[in-house]
């Protein structure tokens, strides 16, 4: 991806709501290294979580932000662009593998609500 395009795949991404299975403390950490990341680079967290189970999910998150919170802008572009990439496969797969819908009921979809269920997750 070219810096432009990079920077409006990444402005298209959101942080999701807080993670309701987790207990308050972890939610209160995720949101607080969500908030220093976006601070820090100027642009959601995002991460592939597929080959994660879901109870391993909200780990693997705060080690993620932790360790990308190091990086220098331009290694985190260059990490964030290769996390995206895995994110839209788990996407295309994802919207492969459903079952084909009748024309009539066809719609496009925006880019964040592709696949709500995705283990893949832009955080």
């Amino acid at each position: 991806l070219s810096h432009a395009d990079l920077t409006e795949a990444l402005a298209a991404e959101s942080s999701p709501g807080p993670l309701h299975s987790a207990p308050p403390a972890a939610r209160t950490a995720l949101r607080a290294a969500h908030a220093a990341y976006e601070s820090s680079f100027g642009h959601a967290f995002v991460i592939s979580l597929d080959g994660y189970a879901p109870e391993e999910r909200l780990d693997q998150v705060l080690s993620g932000i932790r360790t990308r919170l190091s990086h220098d802008p331009d290694h985190e572009r260059a990490v964030s662009a290769d996390e995206l990439r895995r994110l839209v496969r788990s996407r295309i797969a994802a919207l492969i593998a459903r079952p084909r819908e009748s024309s009539e009921n066809v719609h496009t979809v925006s880019n964040k609500s592709a696949c709500p269920d995705s283990p893949s997750v832009a955080v």
